[in-house]
């Protein structure tokens, strides 16, 4: 089942549900992904939204969520703190499961090795492997900076 179908079956469960704060958080995501579809079109591309530009989407929203969630904290705001928190789980069911520290490390050696990255300058290489395979499963936010050490 691709990704916007498991996203229309959990919509209609918790609208069936009456499960009002998970409904707002998909409908959040829906909103995000069409406004990507709304993006490509007035690209020219009619192709649509993939499951990896959806995993993308997701993570984003996950990113921006936790940075949400620490502002809210560090001014003492925690029942809106909460409410972030809580949209970051609905979010996080229909991403991969995250990489361990040990596996992200491992990913990130095998890149270097298949890709025969010597430089900085074939950093882009590295992460656009890391990115094809990797997608929603880590972040590369923090993996960026690990490449940039090893090529270093």
């Amino acid at each position: 089942m691709d990704m916007r179908s498991r996203l229309t079956t959990a919509l209609k469960e918790a609208m069936k549900n009456k499960e009002a704060a998970r409904l707002s958080t998909l409908r959040l995501i829906n909103a995000a992904i069409k406004d990507r579809d709304i993006a490509l079109r007035g690209e020219g591309d009619d192709s649509g939204v993939t499951d990896a530009d959806i995993l993308g989407i997701l993570g984003k929203m996950v990113k921006q969520r936790q940075e949400s969630a620490r502002a809210y904290e560090e001014a003492g705001r925690l029942e809106l703190a909460e409410g972030e928190l809580a949209e970051i789980k609905v979010i996080e069911e229909f991403l991969p499961k995250q990489l361990t520290e040990e596996e992200v490390v491992r990913a990130v050696d095998d890149a270097l090795s298949s890709t025969g990255a010597e430089s900085i300058r074939d950093m882009g290489k590295v992460m656009a492997e890391l990115k094809g395979k990797y997608t929603g499963r880590m972040d590369f936010g923090k993996v960026g900076p690990m490449v940039k050490e090893k090529l270093g």
